[in-house]
């Protein structure tokens, strides 16, 4: 439940609600529901400006949060599609800048379900048909797009001719939806979810990704050569050398770009694969000046986020109180370079994913660790994460129980605890 959030407006919530009584009925797979859907619509997604679409494992969210401000600090008008949202659920639409208004999400929402009533569609596929509809309805120079799970079978893969297909970071996730069982599809873990990723490919449009595994390169390779492709990889086709900035380097020569604003080095990264995406597609111009703009303004929510002073770090004050919604092995690895000394973790993560998935990473530097339930859905208990671990009813709770020692706090495990963190703090994203 918590994908369909609450909404103070009513008009919202009630489309909300409709939506909140969908499900992906079981067994389909594929994209005809959604495409008989946007053709009643009139194709919306037909009628888009130039489209950067970016799937991943981890970093698509923060690819798309350097490219929307790369392109906006060059004087282009951007559309943006993110998910998920953490505290109100228009933060998965961003039109022209701004997050698209209540009275707009609710007639968007209502439009699609309205003409899908009898085709059973799923929440993903009346929420992107909404979002497609949304953008065709204001002009814009540019649109990014993130891909919600997967590639290959994701609602937004309906796009005939982006701009350019980005792959960012892969990893093991959503292991019963992309490792399902399935012939003529790979064994090999890693390699199965380059596949799945790889699907998002366009014939004739440019395919640029992080470097890999052999296996993941293979199949994104084999995926691009089936397209007939042109395929821009890391450390073949561009390279992005991290220090106390950003060297990069394509066809087209160097460029030295600045740290990212948000910490962690997976961000340099991330801002790399944006700028790789621009330099290799020939529909918007985004000079060097505006990259550099726009890795120094990016901002991605929940994301190694320094919380403000406010009701919930009230709890620890004078404290450096940390959030991020990372829940994977990967993102709990990205999180432990960006802690080189001890921490307090608080922790909630969804029954379906590995608990030891951020703690593990952390081990030798966690100072304490505080177990709490996601609010609203199946979260494993304090026992899942060892001896150690310490229950607490909330993150409040968690935060008061911390000693008086100085160290920083990470709360992490999950992006929809982190929309409760911001939603307590009073940092609603806008």
């Amino acid at each position: 439940m918590k994908d369909f959030a609450t909404s103070s407006d009513p008009a919202v919530q009630a489309t909300l609600d409709r939506l909140a009584r969908l499900s992906l009925p079981q067994g389909r797979l594929g994209l005809d529901t959604i495409r008989t859907l946007l053709a009643r619509l009139g194709d919306p997604q037909k009628r888009l400006p130039p489209t950067f679409h970016v799937a991943g494992t981890n970093g698509k969210g923060s690819t798309c949060a350097y490219l929307r401000t790369m392109l906006e600090a060059g004087g282009l008008t951007v559309h943006t599609a993110t998910k998920p949202h953490l505290v109100r659920y228009n933060e998965r639409i961003r039109i022209a800048g701004s997050l698209i208004s209540d009275t707009e999400l609710a007639e968007r929402l209502r439009t699609v379900l309205d003409a899908g009533a009898d085709l059973a569609p799923s929440f993903f596929e009346v929420t992107t048909a909404a979002t497609f509809l949304a953008f065709a309805e204001h002009p814009a120079d540019a649109c990014v797009i993130e891909v919600g799970l997967g590639g290959r079978f994701d609602a937004t893969n309906v796009l005939e001719a982006p701009a350019a297909c980005g792959i960012a970071s892969l990893g093991i996730d959503h292991e019963a939806f992309l490792l399902a069982p399935e012939d003529g599809t790979p064994c090999e873990p890693l390699a199965r979810i380059a596949f799945e990723k790889a699907g998002i490919v366009r014939p004739g449009r440019p395919l640029v990704t992080q470097s890999y595994p052999e296996g993941a390169e293979l199949e994104i390779e084999r995926a691009a050569m089936a397209a007939g492709a042109p395929l821009h990889m890391r450390e073949r086709d561009w390279t992005a050398h991290i220090g106390t900035q950003i060297e990069y380097e394509d066809r087209h020569g160097r460029v030295a770009l600045p740290l990212p604003a948000l910490p962690g080095r997976h961000q340099a990264d991330n801002a790399a694969l944006a700028v790789a995406m621009l330099r290799h597609q020939d529909f918007v111009t985004v000079d060097i000046g505006a990259m550099i703009d726009g890795v120094r303004s990016a901002r991605w929510p929940a994301r190694l986020q320094r919380l403000a002073g406010g009701p919930l770090t009230a709890n620890a004050p004078g404290r450096a109180v940390w959030l991020d919604g990372g829940h994977n092995a990967d993102a709990g690895a990205a999180i432990a370079q960006h802690f080189t000394d001890p921490v307090h973790l608080i922790v909630g993560m969804l029954a379906n994913k590995n608990p030891r998935a951020i703690a593990d990473p952390l081990d030798r530097r966690m100072a304490s660790l505080s177990v709490v339930p996601v609010p609203g859905s199946e979260s494993h208990p304090a026992g899942a994460f060892g001896p150690d671990a310490r229950a607490f009813t909330d993150v409040g709770a968690a935060l008061r129980a911390i000693p008086d020692d100085g160290l920083p706090i990470l709360i992490a495990g999950s992006l929809y605890l982190a929309g409760e963190v911001l939603r307590a703090n009073v940092e609603v994203p806008d």
